[in-house]
């Protein structure tokens, strides 16, 4: 194997775990944003407000998308294997 085989195969793995997590992050981070216009628009500025759901709407995110993330991370891995058996 030489250092760019080994280099792309480092590259194809992180931007799949980047694809799979980019879901959870985008919906957290617009569920974040949400909750600051309206802990602006209230003045409430209570700190914890904004955990509680970005966890919960991860974690929601998280149960609903597993089975579509869990099908790409196979058919990524099995692609991975099918170059390994090239090399």
């Amino acid at each position: 194997m030489t250092e760019m085989e080994f280099i792309t195969i480092v590259q194809n793995m992180l931007m799949l775990v980047m694809e799979i997590i980019a879901p959870v992050l985008l919906i957290s981070v617009v569920v974040g944003l949400a909750i600051s216009i309206f802990q602006s628009v209230t003045q409430i500025q209570e700190s914890t407000l904004t955990f509680v759901p970005k966890i919960f709407v991860a974690l929601l995110t998280l149960m609903l998308l597993m089975p579509l993330m869990l099908q790409f991370f196979i058919t990524s891995v099995n692609n991975l294997f099918a170059q390994l058996g090239n090399v």
